[in-house]
């Protein structure tokens, strides 16, 4: 589910501590502390794990910000050297802001330094040490998407409009009726859609999202908050049945008139993702897909009358397409781009293309690679070449097709390029590493380490963590896995187990980052006993497509299957209590946990499952149907994934654990399962949080876990 997304990475160059499958790293145990994690600590605490901090590049890339306390300070990439910018109340005396510290800002493209005070947002020049704008919110005001000259587009309700840098707004399309909505994201967040407002580059024009939910049935929710308690339905589409219909419209600011784009390929509900402007906004290009998500589109649109053009590119599998990405122009180009897609050779490679629809392979590596940016003469991108558990960043040049890498300690490695592509900020871990983050030129030299992270284990009795590969059900991957040793292990014991679980798409637990990536609730059940261990199988991210589709149409079945190759592993190691295992995750998680206490019960005692997927037919359309199918099409796949009669089968203890008002997963699925379990005379536990959504959090959390503590503790 699109709540459970993380990245991936790589290896070699002469590197051997990953060289062959089923090797392991290993971060020693912490015997100098006695002290054990609280319940608050494992669950919304920061202090456990390594501080970092927050760098933002001017946009000229001229320049590195970050804050310390109430003061801004900058550093010069060339020379490496820092010194102080402005202090909060300096900030404060020249906008007439009210501050309270140094407020979250971004750069703008003027240059200016933009944030936000009360309900107002300031633009503020500190080359001149000039307000430039202070701009009123409008009452009621969100999504507030910036343009230029201080003007500002954003959502009231489920209409849009402009604001200029006074605070005057003017409509651009007002809603019809409680159906429609403009200028906010569609289709539930999937295919990379985050936004429904996207300007041009000249600021001259507006595109913007209309969504007519009006065939899409409702649920209802229950808010206890009221007098009487009272319901309120959400818009959800269930796979099979009817979605939404989406278009975009383009808003020309001069003439006050909107038109919208002739994207009509594949009928009423299609998808229409990805939406990129041409860098002198004569142009709009749209990635179209079909329903089935089985065929898109890379269309080109004029952006004055939003007439059809040509299409570009088209992708088609009988699994699925799954574009995520928007189209990147090189730099100084208006028809010479960079397009990301799996579908062509089996991994996320990186194409050059052009507005007449050539296209040519540019990133040669049979691993997944994510594009960071370019300036018209190389291309950044970071991989998984190296190894699936570390990321590292590379350059390509566009002239001799020469491959370069430019992060070289082993690690997972995120960076934020500058404009200019010339410097870059490396912000790394590794198993035994905290955050370390480097400012480094791009011709492979470094300037200057701006952070370094102590390492919050040493406060704590950190037990022993172990980062290795087990082989997947088929034979054909190495699925990398950490293990938590239980504080004071004695290898001479038996131990109970919990294997965590998510093991959903667009996830990956496992990672050659500090602690490979760990929840601190894993530390805190180890610190108490437990081994735990968490393990990606196929269908999860940054092995290529044949990984990632291996889950399509029946989804919970590799992933089953892999996880237990893990269990057989664990069990056959000698401080392993076979007679203890359990097994708990949430949402997907939820799914598999379920699946794994019944499809296996005389392996897991005990089970802990939050907000589970129970039968794919509730669903989301967007996400369902990707991997499930339509259910008409797929009935034996949907008849064979739901947990409905699986229910029958369950002989251990289960837990199930969702918020009342889950607007993601659905009440209907873990009642119905409830039911099921009733018919059926299986007994089962139920704790619903009457107020929380799909995800439980602040306080609400503490209890949460201490209820699936409480629950292992009990019975495991």
């Amino acid at each position: 589910m699109k709540h459970c997304i993380i990245s991936i990475l790589a290896l070699s160059l002469g590197m051997t501590m990953y060289a062959q499958p089923g090797a392991v790293d290993t971060k020693p145990a912490n015997t100098d502390s006695e002290r054990l994690l609280t319940m608050e600590e494992a669950t919304i605490s920061r202090d456990v794990y390594p501080e970092s901090r927050r760098y933002s590049w001017t946009d000229d890339g001229k320049m590195l910000t970050w804050t310390d306390g109430d003061t801004m300070y900058g550093i010069a990439p060339e020379s490496g050297e820092s010194s102080a910018i402005i202090t909060a109340a300096e900030l404060a005396e020249k906008t007439g802001a009210s501050l309270d510290g140094f407020p979250p800002y971004r750069w703008a493209e003027d240059g200016s330094l933009q944030f936000t005070s009360g309900d107002r947002i300031c633009s503020y020049d500190i080359t001149s040490g000039r307000t430039l704008a202070v701009t009123p919110i409008p009452d009621g005001a969100e999504n507030m998407t910036p343009g230029t000259d201080g003007r500002y587009a954003y959502t009231s309700g489920k209409s849009l409009f402009l604001c200029d840098r006074n605070g005057n707004s003017t409509p651009i399309a007002i809603s019809e009726s409680t159906e429609i909505t403009y200028g906010q994201f569609v289709s539930r967040n999937e295919f990379g859609i985050m936004e429904g407002i996207f300007w041009s580059p000249d600021g001259k024009k507006l595109a913007f999202y209309r969504k007519d939910e009006s065939a899409v049935t409702t649920f209802p929710l229950l808010d206890i908050t009221t007098r009487t308690g009272s319901l309120f339905e959400i818009k959800y589409p269930m796979a099979g049945m009817a979605s939404e219909n989406v278009r975009l419209g383009i808003y020309d600011l001069a003439s006050n008139s909107t038109v919208y784009v002739k994207a009509d390929d594949f009928g009423y509900d299609q998808y229409l993702t990805n939406v990129t402007w041409a860098p002198d906004g004569s142009r709009i290009f749209i990635q179209v897909l079909d329903r089935s998500q089985k065929h898109a589109k890379l269309n080109m649109y004029d952006a004055a009358g939003g007439e059809f053009i040509r299409t570009l590119l088209e992708e088609r599998n009988d699994r699925f397409v799954e574009p995520q990405n928007p189209i990147w122009f090189l730099d100084g180009s208006n028809d010479r781009f960079i397009y990301r897609t799996d579908n062509r050779d089996g991994y996320k490679n990186l194409y050059l293309c052009d507005t007449e629809g050539n296209i040519e392979r540019l990133t040669a590596t049979d691993a997944d690679v994510e594009y960071v940016g370019n300036n018209g003469k190389e291309v950044f991108y970071t991989s998984a070449e190296v190894s699936p558990v570390e990321n590292h960043l590379f350059k390509i040049n566009l002239r001799n097709r020469k491959c370069t890498r430019l992060t070289t300690e082993a690690g997972w490695h995120e960076v934020s390029l500058s404009p200019d592509c010339t410097c870059f900020v490396d912000r790394y871990s590794s198993l035994n590493t905290p955050n370390i983050i480097d400012l480094r030129r791009t011709d492979g030299t470094k300037v200057t380490n701006l952070f370094s992270a102590a390492d919050p284990a040493e406060n704590y009795a950190w037990c022993e963590t172990v980062l290795g590969t087990v082989k997947s059900a088929d034979g054909k991957y190495d699925n990398w896995y950490r293990l938590i040793k239980p504080k004071d292990f004695d290898p001479s014991r038996k131990y109970p187990v919990i294997l965590y679980v998510y093991g959903g798409p667009h996830s990956q637990l496992v990672r050659n980052t500090w602690n490979a990536e760990l929840r601190a609730w894993e530390m805190y059940m180890a610190q108490r006993g437990y081994i735990v261990y968490v393990q990606d199988n196929r269908g999860t991210l940054n092995r290529g497509a044949e990984y990632e589709k291996a889950i399509y149409g029946q989804c919970g079945q590799a992933e089953m299957a892999d996880q237990m190759e893990g269990i057989k592993m664990l069990m056959s190691l000698p401080y392993v209590d076979s007679s203890r295992i359990g097994v708990h995750g949430w949402s997907y998680g939820g799914f598999m946990t379920i699946s794994l206490i019944t499809n296996y019960p005389d392996i897991f005692k005990v089970a802990v499952a939050g907000g589970p997927v129970i039968d794919w037919k509730w669903y989301e359309v967007m996400y369902g149907e990707r991997y499930m199918g339509n259910p008409t099409l797929n009935a034996e796949g949907y008849a064979k994934t739901s947990l409905i009669g699986k229910a029958r089968d369950l002989k251990g203890k289960l837990l199930i654990c969702q918020g009342a008002v889950d607007n993601v997963v659905v009440w209907e699925h873990s009642l119905s399962f409830i039911r099921e379990c009733i018919k059926n005379n299986v007994q089962v536990d139920y704790f619903p949080y009457p107020c929380a959504q799909h995800n439980v959090l602040g306080k609400d959390r503490i209890h949460l876990m201490d209820k699936v503590t409480m629950y292992f503790e009990d019975y495991l």
